[in-house]
């Protein structure tokens, strides 16, 4: 057992180190300050309820857990006391679509608590009908068990149904953080709720409620911003995805998954990672101290939990160094004991579920065996253990964790725990009564008027930066020249988590490009011309769109691999878009530029000098149009910079509040920067 001080060990050492965790926490964070679980309560009822079947039932023959009447704690009770350890453990399984596609026996055979799919996991005909018949075909085989226990399903709706071709697609996070909307962003999330669950899908691993401190993680734009405060402020997106009081048994509803618990945004970069493997900031160490990560990592988790009732929480892939204490141990999160049980649990009273990132246990060290033990006596009560064999995936899970429960390892108390959870979602969701997708919503998706919120919501998400002479709002009289590599690219304006995992530059959706979106605004003339070699009229206005390919995590991290699919980023601008830069602010009446990324792009002073307007576009989904309506005033600009925009990549992590903390903060634009307009 390699993280004993992690799993159910309760040495004088380790409720030191839970001591001062839980001081710090509570300090921070108002918690109540929290005492180390006692040895009896892991260890007391190791073998209780193991295959025990309850007598208990409610009207005659019918079983109590099947009565909806009844309280969802007494149908727990019921179903658990019923379940033998094999489907209990089943129950914590999480299986890969992909690979239980063709035989769906085994949702049946192993008792399987859940199926996911990942970035670009799909149906043969990416549909909403497919998709659902597709879940309700796993469906049909988890009510073949024994007790008919239904199953989960899960996907990652981070930025709408991106998995689905067809889906409103919104703006990333660091776009929702700029316009600093949190009424507006609740309704994405109903949005969200309503086409993910219209699909068959119950679950959606979003949103993420990290705190983004460095620019070159490549899952920046998954952050609403870099200050907890903001963060904090955009959770309503969780009441919009599962309800203002967890109303999860409604067909526009679906359970939330705050991730990633904790500390994925305070990784610490790394120039050359030690193993090639290895990504420069992504998956890697917080050397921080107590009191910065209760105030950067842990603060947005209270409010997640208590006021807005999150279901699931999902740990990071993240480790954490307490560099204060001098451990020089680094504990990855999937193994963190302290941090799941003692904080998450405990302190803060999470009472949903706990799931594994992709794969993530394989990061710990030791056997599979040590994995397993460590991860699940930590608190992870499911596991996305995608594939039948990786070497090892759900089914070498169930059996691992069978053996560990045998032997003593793991508590069956830690089993009953997990369980009870998950049945307890279950429950609320309502798929006991209603286990197939409702369709009914189902032509909503895509819809014009969802689609009209995404595009409210780009319009929202532009900051402007500079003005000068102002030149923004555009005259709609004037002609118009549009260049550069993201003016006419739907997949570059969509990012990551689009279709696929890491997106592609060549990805079409339904939707309207930025190109599109100005052609639409305006009556006058538009030339396009990606690499601006065409003529620029000397009395046009000229727009020029840069930025970045998409990317998701690893592969968007500035020096990331050389494999990565769309190219090895660099948060700088490109040759070419450079090149139409100078070309059309050189030639054109104006010259506007906007910058179609996931995160600040270093601007050289003289690419600054040169433009007229400045615009930061983040990545704003399917509906171009957004962008167009404050180019042209249909809309004012009123978005402001969720994260400090750098001078120069060797300034970053720069953050708001550095300066008070003894550091420097010279920026190209301050957190919180943005430039106001009025309507035309």
């Amino acid at each position: 057992m390699l993280f004993p001080q992690h799993s159910h060990d309760h040495s004088r050492s380790a409720r030191r180190r839970l001591a001062v965790l839980s001081a710090t926490t509570a300090t921070a964070l108002g918690l109540a300050v929290l005492a180390a679980p006692s040895a009896d309560a892991d260890h007391g009822a190791r073998h209780q309820g193991s295959g025990h079947h309850s007598t208990g039932h409610h009207h005659g023959s019918r079983p109590t857990y099947r009565d909806a009447r009844l309280p969802t704690k007494a149908r727990v009770a019921d179903l658990l006391g019923r379940m033998t350890l094999a489907e209990k453990i089943g129950q914590m399984a999480q299986a890969e679509r992909a690979d239980i596609d063709a035989d769906t026996s085994q949702i049946t055979s192993l008792g399987l608590g859940s199926v996911l799919s990942g970035g670009g996991s799909v149906p043969g005909s990416n549909t909403p009908e497919a998709w659902a018949n597709m879940v309700d075909r796993y469906q049909r085989a988890a009510l073949q068990t024994r007790l008919g226990i239904p199953l989960l399903y899960g996907v990652d709706s981070v930025h709408g149904h991106g998995n689905l071709d067809g889906a409103t697609i919104f703006p990333h996070n660091i776009g929702l953080g700029a316009s600093r909307d949190a009424r507006l962003v609740k309704k994405i999330g109903h949005i969200t709720a309503i086409e993910t669950r219209a699909s068959g899908p119950q679950w959606a691993f979003a949103p993420c409620i990290c705190v983004a401190r460095d620019d070159r993680w490549g899952r920046t734009y998954e952050s609403f911003g870099e200050d907890p405060r903001l963060v904090r402020r955009m959770e309503t997106v969780i009441d919009g995805l599962q309800g203002r009081k967890g109303q999860l048994d409604r067909p526009d509803h679906v359970l939330a998954t705050a991730k990633h618990y904790a500390g994925d945004g305070l990784t610490s970069y790394r120039d050359t990672p030690t193993d090639p493997n290895d990504y420069p900031i992504d998956q890697g160490v917080d050397e921080v101290s107590h009191a910065e990560f209760a105030r950067l990592a842990l603060s947005p988790y209270p409010d997640a939990v208590r006021k807005h009732h999150i279901g699931s929480v999902m740990p990071s892939f993240s480790s954490v160094d307490w560099t204060e204490d001098g451990l020089g141990n680094p504990i990855k999160m999937s193994a963190n004991r302290e941090l799941i049980t003692g904080v998450l649990k405990h302190a803060l009273g999470f009472q949903g579920l706990v799931i594994s990132d992709w794969r993530a246990i394989h990061q710990l060290p030791g056997t599979y065996a040590d994995q397993v033990e460590a991860s699940v006596n930590a608190g992870i009560d499911m596991f996305m253990e995608p594939f039948s064999g990786d070497p090892v995936g759900y089914p070498q899970f169930i059996s691992t964790l069978t053996q560990l429960v045998n032997t003593g390892a793991v508590p069956m108390s830690r089993i009953n725990d997990a369980v009870r959870r998950i049945l307890t979602v279950k429950f609320k969701l309502g798929l006991f009564e209603h286990p197939y997708t409702d369709r009914s919503l189902m032509d909503t998706i895509g819809s014009r008027a969802h689609r009209a919120v995404a595009r409210r919501a780009v319009a929202e998400s532009q900051v402007l930066l500079t003005n000068k002479r102002r030149t923004l709002p555009l005259s709609k009289r004037a002609p118009v020249y549009v260049a550069g590599g993201s003016a006419n690219s739907m997949g570059n304006q969509a990012g990551g988590w689009t279709l696929t995992w890491q997106g592609s530059p060549a990805g079409v959706i339904p939707g309207t490009t930025i190109l599109g979106g100005i052609q639409q605004a305006t009556n006058a003339p538009v030339t396009f011309s990606q690499d601006a070699s065409a003529p620029v009229p000397a009395d046009a206005n000229g727009v020029v769109v840069v930025g970045e390919t998409p990317y998701a995590e690893g592969p968007g991290d500035v020096a990331g691999p050389s494999w990565a699919p769309n190219g090895v980023q660099t948060m700088q601008l490109s040759a070419a878009d450079r090149a139409a830069i100078d070309t059309v602010c050189s030639q054109a009446a104006t010259c506007t530029v906007l910058v179609v990324s996931g995160r600040p792009i270093i601007l050289p002073p003289e690419v600054v000098d040169e433009v007229d307007s400045l615009v930061a576009s983040w990545l704003p989904g399917s509906e171009g149009q957004g962008v167009a309506d404050v180019l042209f005033g249909r809309e004012p600009f009123t978005g402001r910079l969720p994260v400090t925009w750098p001078r120069t990549l060797d300034q970053e992590p720069i953050n708001v509040g550095d300066a008070a903390r003894g550091k420097s903060y010279d920026p190209l634009f301050p957190y919180g920067w943005g430039l106001t307009t009025r309507r035309r």
